[in-house]
């Protein structure tokens, strides 16, 4: 019976998706969660849904799952995360960092606080009989530091909010992980505007209840705060 359990749950798990492995600054993956923090019940690849949940920061038990490394990355250059296998379901794609407190490090802070700032966001493309979405079939996000963000360790959340099915309240989902990174030659940067999770979305956020289907949206507002562009 178990097995039969299992089988029933593929079908759903093969539309899913991970993010597993930080990418370094030459373009190259890491060994899976070796600087992401493994999140309980990672391989189920079920999406988090609820936007006042602490999973929302980090994903399931992932402010307490530490990653065993922190990976350096200079300020000014591109990094990343993969995704595993791929970016089945359309939506954007959004990237916040959190500068460690004094005390800790990236691989032993739980993130808390309105300590969250947002480096990068990629929406659809408008035109046509649908939305198109740059993300899809993606088997990397990537992101760039900027180039005044001051020195020191970072978590960094990737996210892909999927929206297919997101015209009701609750629907949408967050494919989401947390890295840990160390941000090297950096500047004197304030970064901002900062925000918590949860605390950032709310369920009824225009950018996450949503039809895209039809109407055929000719706008979209992303969720949480403006790009920090350092």
């Amino acid at each position: 019976m178990k097995t039969l359990s299992l089988l029933s749950l593929l079908p759903a798990a093969l539309a899913h998706y991970n993010l597993p492995a930080m990418l370094t600054s030459t373009g190259a993956a890491t060994t899976d969660w070796q600087y992401v923090r493994q999140w309980t019940d990672y391989y189920a690849y079920t999406p988090v849904q609820d936007v006042t949940s602490l999973d929302i920061r980090c994903n399931v038990a992932g402010t307490t799952n530490f990653a065993a490394g922190i990976l350096d990355i200079p300020a000014g250059s591109t990094t990343g995360m993969t995704v595993a296998p791929d970016i089945y379901h359309p939506g954007p794609v959004l990237v916040y960092m959190a500068k460690v407190p004094a005390g800790k490090t990236a691989a032993n802070w739980d993130g808390s606080g309105a300590v969250w700032f947002k480096v990068f966001q990629q929406g659809p493309i408008f035109g046509g009989q649908a939305l198109t979405w740059p993300s899809n079939g993606a088997t990397k996000v990537n992101f760039t530091i900027p180039k005044t963000t001051p020195s020191g360790n970072y978590l960094v959340r990737v996210e892909q909010i999927a929206l297919h099915v997101a015209q009701s309240e609750g629907a949408a989902q967050f494919y989401l992980s947390c890295g840990q990174i160390n941000v090297t030659g950096g500047g004197s940067g304030a970064p901002g505007p900062l925000v918590a999770f949860p605390g950032a979305y709310k369920a009824t956020d225009p950018g996450i209840l949503i039809n895209i289907n039809y109407p055929v949206p000719t706008s979209y507002t992303f969720p949480g705060p403006a790009v920090w562009t350092g």
